[in-house]
């Protein structure tokens, strides 16, 4: 069973947040896939990812590169997991597909927008239902996340 993990942004944006949630990944040894709600999202995340920080760099590519298979991070606005990874990051309101082929699925939502807070409350249930770990991380003022349930 995978384990399911909600992120809720209040006090910082994706762009904020994500780079070094993908780099716990990395260090961990798993391979990751990104799935963002649209390609224009997922191109502007690989852009962002080249320069979100002088001193550090992401190994990541888009789906739609011919190296797809072998990128450590892949963004993609589709359920496919050609790099075979072991967690998947779903953004901007992507939903979940199946769980089952992963160590960790993370759902990031914006926990000011009603849609995306109501989607990821059904999105709760369903994989409670089905037997998942599941877990809901909030961020405090700091940039803190603490596990609250």
């Amino acid at each position: 069973m995978a384990d399911v993990y909600f992120y809720q942004l209040r006090h910082q944006p994706l762009e904020a947040i994500l780079p070094p949630l993908l780099e716990r990944s990395l260090e961990r040894g798993w391979r990751v896939i990104v799935q963002t709600g649209s390609n224009e999202r997922a191109e502007a995340l690989d852009a962002h990812l080249w320069t979100y920080r002088e001193e550090s760099f992401l190994p990541h590519g888009l789906d739609t590169g011919d190296s797809a298979a072998v990128q450590p991070i892949l963004l993609t606005a589709t359920e496919d997991n050609p790099n075979g990874a072991d967690v998947r990051f779903l953004v901007d309101g992507a939903a979940p597909g199946a769980v089952e082929p992963y160590r960790r699925v993370v759902i990031v939502f914006d926990g000011g927008d009603s849609d995306r807070l109501a989607d990821a409350r059904k999105w709760w249930q369903e994989a409670k239902s089905a037997g998942h770990d599941v877990s809901f991380w909030e961020q405090d003022q700091n940039g803190r996340w603490s596990k609250r349930s």
